[in-house]
């Protein structure tokens, strides 16, 4: 079973794991280091997510307020490892992390990613993001999304 949850204080070594490891998979040159997910950690307007099995973290995804437009926020560091994808839990992780943010008061979410990760353009355009205007200054991004947050719907694993 994968438990999703908001990742307090306490998570801070292994959010710090996990986002170097996405880092590492997706050969992501711009990195945050340990003070801005510390941030992440601390602020309401932000947050990661962490997905668990029983035993270890499996995934995660952080969320970011983006300053250049009112009632938006960004998307970043999806990652689920190799052996837990296909069972749902990037979209319990979309999930939970959406929901949080209709609740915050944002009200469209942007991402941005790479031509060469078919995957998960796949995943985010079955979740309905649509392509997008360059919204940000990232040199490795060559696709820009956004979609309009709607409340949030509770959807499981099938494990």
């Amino acid at each position: 079973m994968i438990k999703v949850h908001r990742a307090i204080n306490e998570d801070f070594a292994s959010v710090c794991t996990i986002i170097e490891e996405y880092f590492n998979a997706i050969g992501v040159l711009i990195r945050d280091d340990h003070n801005q997910l510390r941030v992440y950690l601390e602020e309401n307007a932000g947050g990661v997510w962490l997905a668990l099995d029983e035993v270890s973290i499996v995934g995660c995804v952080v969320l970011r307020p983006l300053t250049t437009e009112p009632e938006a926020c960004e998307i970043k560091r999806l990652y689920v490892k190799e052996p837990h994808r296909g069972i749902g839990v990037a979209d319990a992780l979309l999930d939970a992390l959406e929901g949080y943010a209709y609740e915050y008061g944002y009200r469209v979410a942007y991402l941005d990613t790479k031509d060469d990760l078919q995957a998960a353009l796949r995943f985010y355009e079955r979740r309905g993001y649509q392509e997008c205007e360059r919204y940000n200054e990232n040199p490795q991004a060559t696709r820009f999304m956004r979609q309009q947050l709607k409340p949030s719907v509770q959807l499981s694993c099938k494990q």
